[in-house]
C-alpha cells in the first residue's frame, strides 16, 4: 500500500507519467494505491484556481477505474490529530496528506522536497 500526493494524481490523470521518477512508477505499478480524502478537496481548489480543468470526483473515479486508486477510509479525526504535530509546514493539505500516510505507517509518493525531508517514508 502506498499513498499518492496530489500532484502525482494530477499527472496520472493527465497521462503525464514521464514526470514520475522510475521508483515512483515502479510503486504505482506494483502497490495498492490510496489517497487521503483531503486530496479530493485540494483537486477542487486547483480547479477553482484554473490549474486543472477536470472536476475532482471525475479525476478520482477515472483513476479508480484505470489503476485501482482508492480513497482511504481511516477515521479523519485520527489523521487530524496526527497532523497537529507536524510543524514543518503551514500547508494544511501537505500536513494532512502526510499524516494520512503516517497513521498507516505507509509510504507516500511525492516530488515535494520538503515532504521528503520531513517524512522518512516519502518516495521519489
Amino acid at each position: 500500500m502506498i499513498y499518492l500526493d496530489t500532484h502525482v494524481v494530477v499527472w496520472l490523470y493527465a497521462g503525464d507519467t514521464d514526470r514520475l521518477s522510475v521508483p515512483a512508477r515502479e510503486h504505482i505499478e506494483g502497490d495498492a494505491l490510496l489517497v487521503s480524502p483531503i486530496v479530493q478537496l485540494e483537486l477542487a481548489y486547483l480547479k477553482e484556481l484554473g490549474r486543472i480543468t477536470a472536476e475532482s470526483a471525475l479525476i478520482l473515479e477515472t483513476l479508480e477505474q484505470s489503476i485501482g486508486l482508492g480513497v482511504c477510509r481511516q477515521p479523519f479525526l485520527r489523521v487530524v490529530v496526527e497532523s497537529l504535530g507536524q510543524h514543518w509546514t503551514r500547508d494544511p493539505f501537505d500536513r494532512l496528506i502526510v499524516a494520512q500516510a503516517r497513521v498507516s505507517g505507509a509510504k507516500l509518493i511525492t516530488k515535494d522536497r520538503t515532504i521528503r525531508e520531513n517524512y522518512g517514508l516519502a518516495v521519489w
